[in-house]
């Protein structure tokens, strides 16, 4: 099926839409209990790191094939289901996510947490690409909301790993983390009845018909040149949060001498910031414009990142509450301009995106996992600090809305 029945967005009636909702909330839940589990892995990182007498280039390894093994496989997974939908695979992922989290908790070498890893990744892989797309099938129209509503809840599954780790798995040890596959097997039934929605979703548009896609007026140079700026942005975002998330509770560790469960806490209070500017960046894209949004996100937390790696400990769990917020409300206006960029391809955009995302965060974390190795884990946030002067380029993506409004009329 192409997916030009999957633009359609508006229901006929308010039953119609109360199920969208509920689908958007349960798909959000899903992307929750996903990304708490991703969180949960890179959490845990100063305890790994000390149980296995792993360095910091090994800690970056880990993350780097988590995350490569999803982004490798998004964009070819999304562009697979633009042709071909398959629903139940959202649940055949979270099965993959369960089962990275039970060998992670019997790891008893360095490969085995590779492989756990790599099963984690796999499962993001799997259901980032379709939960995107369900997530604007249930739309009404407004994919901005809709996207946000989604990766909302992974942000706040990313901001509740930490607790996790600082009150679960760090008093209890490296098995505790088998409990969470409790919460995984709770999702993959969620996600059984969210593919029959999915499912009976297709069936019923197309019946119904479908409606066209609108396409811009742009160039394919025009094009590959706004997706060439697109993947600038994605770097200097997911480069600089990479710094953060993998090595945050280090930083705060060596550099203030704080406890590995008062580090955990720091996160969390970032990664909840994060979370929040998720949640408002994809609606105020709907109303101000999305090349708006990524203005601000990229280059407004410029000002904070360059004060951070010279700020008291007070003070850099402060600015990270900015620095969050701000750099996290860029990623769904982001994603809603590139398939607006790119018609009729949401799957493939969001598989191409998440993977980038993925990708970025993983070939950071290495890069700067090495870097830490080699000079300090300080100089790595000072040089990290200045990544957001690439949000400068954001001036050469076309206005799509100006692009819409010529191609109507």
């Amino acid at each position: 099926m192409s997916d030009t029945s999957l633009a359609a967005g508006h229901y006929p009636d308010k039953a119609a839409e109360k199920t969208a909702l509920a689908i958007l909330v349960a798909i959000s839940f899903c992307h929750l209990t996903n990304d708490t589990m991703q969180s949960l892995l890179l959490s845990i990182y100063p305890m790994l790191k000390e149980s296995y007498a792993l360095d910091f280039g090994q800690v970056g390894l880990i993350t780097l094939t988590f995350q490569v093994t999803a982004s490798l496989l998004q964009p070819m997974i999304g562009l697979y289901t633009d042709r071909r939908p398959r629903p139940f695979a959202l649940a055949g992922g979270m099965a993959s996510t369960l089962l990275g989290l039970l060998l992670l908790s019997y790891a008893s070498s360095y490969p085995m947490l590779l492989l756990a890893a790599a099963l984690i990744g796999t499962g993001s892989s799997v259901f980032h690409p379709e939960a995107s797309r369900v997530a604007r099938l249930a739309s009404g129209g407004r994919h901005g909301l809709a996207q946000s509503l989604f990766q909302v809840g992974g942000n706040l599954g990313s901001a509740i790993g930490p607790l996790a780790a600082a009150y679960i798995v760090l008093p209890r040890g490296q098995s505790a983390i088998a409990w969470f596959s409790l919460v995984a097997l709770i999702a993959i039934l969620v996600l059984v009845r969210v593919g029959a929605w999915y499912r009976a979703h297709l069936v019923a548009h197309t019946r119904q018909g479908q409606r066209r896609i609108q396409f811009n007026q742009l160039t394919r140079r025009e094009v590959g040149v706004a997706l060439a700026v697109l993947l600038g942005l994605i770097f200097s975002k997911f480069f600089y949060t990479a710094s953060l998330s993998s090595y945050y509770t280090f930083y705060m560790i060596e550099h203030f001498g704080v406890s590995m469960q008062r580090a955990q806490i720091y996160l969390f209070i970032y990664l909840a910031a994060f979370s929040l500017g998720t949640l408002v960046g994809g609606p105020i894209g709907d109303k101000i414009g999305r090349k708006k949004v990524i203005w601000f996100s990229i280059l407004g937390s410029l000002p904070f990142t360059l004060i951070l790696p010279y700020a008291n400990e007070f003070w850099v769990v402060v600015l990270t509450v900015p620095i969050g917020l701000i750099l996290s409300s860029a990623f769904s206006a982001i994603v809603v301009y590139a398939q607006e960029l790119m018609p009729g391809r949401v799957g493939m955009v969001a598989g191409l995106f998440f993977g980038l995302a993925f990708g970025m965060g993983g070939i950071g974390a290495a890069v700067l996992g090495e870097l830490a190795d080699v000079t300090s884990i300080e100089l790595v946030f000072q040089l990290c600090a200045f990544l957001p002067v690439i949000g400068l380029v954001t001036w050469l993506l076309p206005n799509l809305e100006s692009s819409s409004k010529r191609s109507a009329a």
